[in-house]
C-alpha cells in the first residue's frame, strides 16, 4: 500500500464580486510510495499548496481522489497518521515551547506520562531543549518552525506534510530543518514536502514532481530528472595543469572545458560559521550548525 495516492484531481476557486475564478489545480496524478521524501516544486501559485491542504482535508477538490494509506483524505482515521506543519502557522506567542508541545499532545488524545515523554523527545528532536521553557514571542523564525515540526510529529504520524518547511529561515535554521527531515527519512518516515528553493528539495528528495500553472509537467526519482545522457562529468582532485592538458588531448572534440568545483554559497556561509567556533568564536544562542552529513543539531 502506498502512502499517498492522489488520482486526476481539480481545484478552482471563485473570484471576487462575480469576477473570473481562479483555476488552481488541473487533473494533477501522483503516488508517493511508503518511506523516504517527496518533494512538490514549482513557482508561486502552481497550485502546490492547494495539493497539500486537499490531502490533508482542508480542502474538498471539485473532482478526483486523494487517499493516505489507502483511506480517504477525509476520513477521520488519518488524523492520527498525519502530521501537517503549513506554510504560515500561528501559535500562541504567550506560551513556552514545551507548553506548546504539550497543547498540540492533548489535542491528539496524549496525556500524563506518554504527554511528558514524548514532548521532551520532540523538543530535543527539534534542537529546543535549551530553549523549551522560553516564551514563543521571543523565538527567531527558524525556532518557530522547529516548534512547528515538534507539534507535526507529536503523535508520531505515518506521513509528515510540510508546506515550504524553511520559508523565511536563515541558513543555519534552514539547514537544521533539513537534518530534522533526513533523519526522519532514516527512521523510515513517509515525508511529503513543497517549496520554491529547488536546491533544497534537490538535497533531500527522492522523489520530485514539478508543477507549472496547476498541472504536473514532470515526476520522477532524483536521478531521473537530473541525468543529462548528453553530457560526462570528471570529478578530478589536484589535478595539474599538465593532467589536464593530456586530457583535453585525449578527449579531442568532446572536451568542453574544464573549471574548479564550486560550492553552493550556503555551503560557503555554514563553513564559515563552524571555522569561527571551531577557532574560539563565540556561538550564536540557540544556533548548532551542522555539516550536511550530521544529524540535527539545534
Amino acid at each position: 500500500m502506498n502512502a499517498v495516492e492522489i488520482h486526476d484531481i481539480h481545484k478552482s476557486f471563485p473570484g471576487s464580486w462575480g469576477r473570473g475564478g481562479v483555476y488552481a489545480v488541473k487533473g494533477v496524478s501522483l503516488t508517493i510510495p511508503r518511506g523516504g521524501v517527496y518533494g512538490l516544486i514549482g513557482p508561486n501559485g502552481s497550485g502546490k499548496s492547494t495539493i497539500m491542504k486537499a490531502l490533508v482535508g482542508l480542502l474538498t477538490p471539485d473532482a478526483g481522489t486523494c487517499r493516505v494509506f489507502g483511506q480517504p483524505a477525509t476520513a477521520s482515521v488519518n488524523r492520527r497518521d498525519i502530521g501537517f506543519l503549513p506554510e504560515n502557522p500561528y501559535f500562541y506567542k504567550f506560551l513556552t515551547g514545551e507548553e506548546t508541545v504539550r497543547f498540540y499532545g492533548r489535542l491528539c488524545g496524549l496525556s500524563g506520562a506518554t504527554l511528558r515523554e514524548r514532548s521532551a523527545e520532540m523538543l530535543e528532536l527539534a534542537g529546543l531543549t535549551s530553549a523549551a521553557h522560553r516564551r514563543l514571542a521571543g523565538y527567531s523564525k527558524g525556532m518557530l518552525q522547529r516548534v512547528g515540526l515538534a507539534q507535526a510529529l507529536i503523535q508520531r504520524p505515518r506521513l509528515l506534510v510540510l508546506d515550504e518547511p524553511t520559508a523565511g529561515v536563515d541558513p543555519i535554521g534552514s539547514r537544521a530543518i533539513r537534518d530534522i527531515i533526513l533523519s526522519l527519512k532514516e527512521l523510515g518516515m513517509t515525508v511529503f514536502l513543497c517549496s520554491h528553493l529547488l536546491e533544497q528539495v534537490q538535497e533531500i528528495c527522492d522523489r520530485v514532481g514539478i508543477l507549472y500553472q496547476g498541472c504536473l509537467i514532470a515526476e520522477g526519482s532524483m536521478d531521473e530528472l537530473t541525468r543529462d545522457d548528453r553530457r560526462t562529468e570528471v570529478t578530478l582532485s589536484g589535478a595539474t595543469p599538465e593532467l589536464l592538458d593530456r586530457l583535453r588531448r585525449l578527449a579531442g572534440p568532446a572536451w568542453l572545458g574544464a573549471a574548479p568545483a564550486r560550492n553552493s554559497l550556503e555551503t560557503v556561509f555554514l563553513r564559515g560559521i563552524r571555522a569561527k567556533l571551531e577557532s574560539g568564536g563565540t556561538e550564536p544562542r540557540g544556533v548548532h550548525p551542522a555539516s550536511p552529513r550530521q544529524g540535527p543539531r539545534g
